[in-house]
């Protein structure tokens, strides 16, 4: 079983792929570390990397390529990636979404280092609008794609007025029915 996460920033993809993957014995992958890495790497920002990628595709192609082989070469791990539903289309594809409002608070008091530009509550929402219209027109671009299409996923949660506990009980619930496998805790 391939599992693929995809969703808003700040929804917690991150977070419930690497807990799920425990909770299943999965591996765990995730794009957002590998473009985190490539941010570091390069002295920049995500936000700055992002604007980067809109004027190169080299960044999406290196992200595509890894996506691309893991789906072909590996079975039974879980990818936290936005575009990973599409690269693994085998996969049962999950989308978290939260409210912006919220998902500015969750990253904010995270202090990423990758987004060193979120130095306040109010600039985190700027930059995720920034980072969400920059990720929407280089999909739609490149592939002709918009994330936050609902028919694009088996399984779409709102995770703003949930805990992380409850997103991965309910998220291991959904997974096991859409694999129908029994699941013991």
């Amino acid at each position: 079983m391939i599992i693929t996460i995809s969703g808003s920033p700040g929804s917690g993809k991150t977070t419930v792929a690497k807990l799920v993957a425990k909770k299943l014995k999965m591996k765990h992958y995730s794009l957002g570390d590998f473009m985190g890495g490539i941010a570091i790497d390069k002295g920049i920002s995500l936000l700055e990397l992002s604007k980067l990628a809109e004027k190169s595709d080299e960044i999406d192609k290196a992200l595509d390529d890894k996506q691309i082989s893991l789906g072909k070469k590996e079975d039974n791990f879980i990818i936290d990636s936005r575009l990973g539903w599409h690269f693994i289309p085998r996969s049962i594809k999950i989308f978290l979404n939260a409210d912006i409002n919220e998902a500015a608070k969750r990253i904010f008091s995270c202090s990423r280092k990758d987004e060193k530009e979120n130095t306040s509550l109010k600039k985190t929402l700027e930059n995720i609008k920034k980072r969400i219209a920059s990720e929407r027109k280089r999909f739609r671009e490149y592939y002709g794609l918009d994330i936050y299409k609902k028919q694009n996923y088996d399984i779409w949660i709102d995770t703003t007025d949930l805990g992380i506990k409850d997103v991965v009980k309910k998220l291991i619930g959904l997974i096991i029915s859409a694999d129908n496998k029994d699941y013991k805790e």
